[in-house]
């Protein structure tokens, strides 16, 4: 009996909540069934032969804090042989597979996902298949905003800033956000070197002697070179139009484009991520001269960001001064206390000069907060720990990454999904998916790097296992996997390009109860439960937008855990 198209079939309905992706043989292995049920009530099935293939047994029955569903979590750890499977409830099915490295193709496609939103530069057939697409915004023309003068460069100014990446569901290219994504990607390529040294994503690079990873941040690292004035060092907040694009392709946008007003956070985190490539490109073939490049850079953003600390970017205030107004995503932040952090340590790590660490020591942070575009003492704090473990200011920084990771267990016993992250309504949020649920798992590889406590790395795992599918919608949120996945996320080069499937490899931000986009209740939200508020609409950027930053979370937690 053959059950795996028809069980591919009724997923959509299923209620049974699990990794659609994968699992390895040898970790633990848990499935969600919603309400109460026996554990004689499920059994598995290989999809192929229909016959009974493993047996499970209750884990325990639990209720959600968020909305008060009873639901039963069952345990199949003790199934470990590859193949594919069909887990039954009653009239319930859903497929899974259980084989060898099963995160890699979520790894290698959600990396993938950064040559297809790359900007100035056609994205060829060869390597992106049904996405290709011609050139859009060579960005060889771009504007000198009235907010972002020096006496080098008056207003209407015109420079050039090609390359780089498409920030999120939208085709401007934002600083902070763009120096964060390469950090944390970077962050993870030295942990796991030897296995993103071999990930090959098929990119125009692919064979060069670099790795993928790398060569794919180069193509931001070096757009971001252009994003500092060579009049003073400081660094613009981003390259904008004036307004959001319609949902039209690339090549069908004719709006001008600006480099507009310098920041103390976008300068920062300039620094620090040149600093930090600088020193990972060091003697680099391939990039000749870009080391010393980025040095110079880095060295010359931390000097302007001295002279001007207080430099924020705030977008209304600007209007009130400057023409044309500037409507586009902000990345405000007035509080850079974590920008100086990371960027004092990567400069300390480049340099050895005893002035970075003493900066670094000023602005460590009193708690950890796992990694995110506003919050980035993670990152620093993650090269200390890695990098200079015996030094003072890593004894701190450790004990507080630990505290964190401890709290993040003592979740799991309670909690609707076995999971660290998700039973809290704090959990859900704009971007949750990459927040609350990649950037802690990082933290708990971490956390399991520093001390081998395999409870560390289960619970990443679980926290993987919540993104690709157990968890209270039963979507696989990462488009192009699993047997429920978006289909329609707020992203123009999606729904533009005339093609039924989303570009792969994106992970949607997810539930957010506070639907900002749904002001005249016109989206089709399910439910204002934190974990449920989510609807696969293009028009809904509060849930389904995609990012860059949230894809460099999914590249660094999932990218990890394929590693091991």
């Amino acid at each position: 009996m053959i059950l795996g198209l028809l069980s591919l079939a009724m997923s959509a309905q299923a209620q049974i909540r699990l990794n659609q992706v994968g699992m390895s043989p040898d970790e633990e292995k848990t499935a969600v069934v919603e309400g109460v049920v026996k554990a004689s009530q499920v059994s598995i099935l290989n999809a192929q032969t229909g016959k009974k293939a493993g047996g499970v047994r209750l884990l325990r029955t639990a209720t959600s804090p968020l909305s008060g569903k009873r639901r039963t979590l069952i345990d199949f750890s003790r199934l470990t042989a590859e193949g594919d499977y069909v887990m039954v409830s009653g009239r319930h099915r859903q497929p899974f597979s259980v084989r060898r490295q099963p995160l890699s193709g979520v790894a290698k496609g959600a990396l993938k996902a950064f040559y297809l939103v790359r900007s100035g530069m056609p994205v060829e057939a060869r390597y992106a298949g049904a996405w290709s697409r011609p050139t859009g915004h060579p960005d060889t023309h771009v504007l000198v905003h009235p907010s972002a003068v020096s006496p080098g460069r008056p207003a209407g100014t015109v420079v050039s800033s090609p390359g780089g990446w498409y920030d999120a569901g939208d085709y401007n290219k934002y600083v902070v956000n763009s120096s964060y994504a390469i950090g944390l990607m970077l962050c993870a390529y030295e942990q796991c070197h030897d296995y993103f040294g071999t990930l090959c994503t098929d990119i125009p690079e692919s064979g060069n002697g670099t790795p993928d990873l790398l060569d794919e941040t180069m193509y931001n690292l070096q757009w971001l070179l252009t994003m500092q004035d060579p009049w003073d060092g400081g660094v613009y907040h981003k390259l904008t139009t004036p307004g959001f694009e319609a949902f039209v392709m690339p090549a069908d946008c004719h709006q001008a484009r600006y480099v507009v007003a310098k920041s103390t956070a976008a300068t920062l985190d300039f620094a620090a991520v040149m600093a930090q490539a600088a020193r990972l490109f060091e003697g680099n073939g391939d990039y000749p001269g870009f080391a010393a490049a980025a040095r110079n850079a880095a060295l010359a953003a931390y000097h302007w960001a001295m002279e001007h600390p207080q430099a924020w970017y705030r977008q209304d205030e600007l209007n009130r001064h400057f023409k044309p107004a500037v409507t586009t995503g902000e990345y405000g932040d007035g509080n850079v206390g974590d920008e100086w952090f990371w960027a004092a340590t990567e400069l300390y790590l480049l340099t050895a000069d005893e002035q970075f660490m003493s900066d670094a020591a000023k602005h460590q942070p009193a708690r950890f907060s796992p990694s995110s575009w506003a919050s980035v003492a993670a990152l620093g704090s993650y090269e200390w720990l890695t990098q200079c473990p015996e030094a003072d200011v890593a004894q701190p920084l450790r004990r507080q990454l630990l505290a964190y990771a401890d709290s993040l267990l003592t979740a799991i016993p309670a909690s609707s999904f076995q999971t660290p992250s998700g039973n809290s309504a704090r959990d859900f949020g704009w971007g949750c998916l990459g927040g609350s649920f990649c950037s802690s798992g990082v933290a708990l590889l971490f956390a399991h790097r520093l001390t081998a406590d395999s409870r560390y790395l289960a619970a990443a795992r679980h926290n993987a296992d919540y993104i690709l599918g157990r968890n209270a919608t039963g979507y696989c949120y990462v488009t192009g996997f699993g047997t429920h996945s978006p289909m329609h996320p707020h992203h123009r080069l999606s729904a533009a390009d005339g093609i039924d499937a989303p570009f792969p490899g994106l992970l949607v931000g997810g539930p957010n109860p506070g639907q900002q986009d749904n002001g005249d209740g016109r989206l089709p939200y399910p439910s204002r439960l934190p974990d449920e508020s989510y609807t696969d609409h293009a028009d809904s950027y509060a849930s389904n937008e995609i990012a860059i930053n949230w894809n460099a979370e999914l590249v660094a937690f999932i990218g990890w855990l394929a590693s091991l």
